[in-house]
């Protein structure tokens, strides 16, 4: 399996990776599949910005996709990324996630980038497992603040610092 930077024949796989996620899980809450123009806005966006889309690819499949985007618009959080990753369903429990989110921290780091944050549902106990196994805490829970499938969805947040700063850098 490798795993590389995503290039435009990948946004094929990203999309049915995406769509099975809002169609069947609380991983993503939005209930409206979207298209491929979609998708491929989504990417270069997050290239546009210098933020990766690492594919996880096996045998030249996408298996799963990995990405970071700005946590909040705002300067004051220029900092800070909020990062996602999703697994095909037939390909989750391998331990792909395990290789994405390492890969993330790192170019996170290399931006420069002090904290990464995750919003997981709270139910999702596989992937909190995961983020608390790469070194990410807790930091607080939000319930009742989404809805999917006909109930109230709770947001758990976690965090983890990408490196020691004693104080942010001068604004840009």
């Amino acid at each position: 399996m490798d795993i590389l930077d995503a290039t435009e024949a990948d946004l094929p796989g990203i999309l049915a990776i995406y769509n099975d996620a809002v169609l069947t899980t609380a991983a993503i809450w939005n209930e409206t599949p979207v298209d491929l123009g979609n998708r491929h806005a989504w990417w270069r966006d997050r290239i546009a910005q210098g933020y990766p889309v690492l594919v996880a690819r096996d045998g030249g499949e996408v298996l799963a996709y990995a990405s970071f985007g700005n946590w909040r618009d705002w300067e004051g959080y220029r900092h800070t990324v909020e990062h996602s990753i999703y697994v095909r369903a037939e390909s989750r429990g391998r331990g792909i996630a395990s290789l994405l989110l390492p890969a993330l921290v790192e170019r996170a780091r290399d931006l420069g980038k002090h904290v990464m944050v995750a919003g997981i549902e709270s139910g999702n106990a596989a992937s909190i497992r995961l983020h608390r196994r790469h070194g990410f805490e807790v930091t607080g829970e939000m319930r009742e603040v989404g809805a999917k499938f006909g109930r109230w969805l709770d947001l758990t947040f976690l965090q983890r610092r990408l490196d020691a700063r004693p104080a942010p850098d001068a604004r840009p």
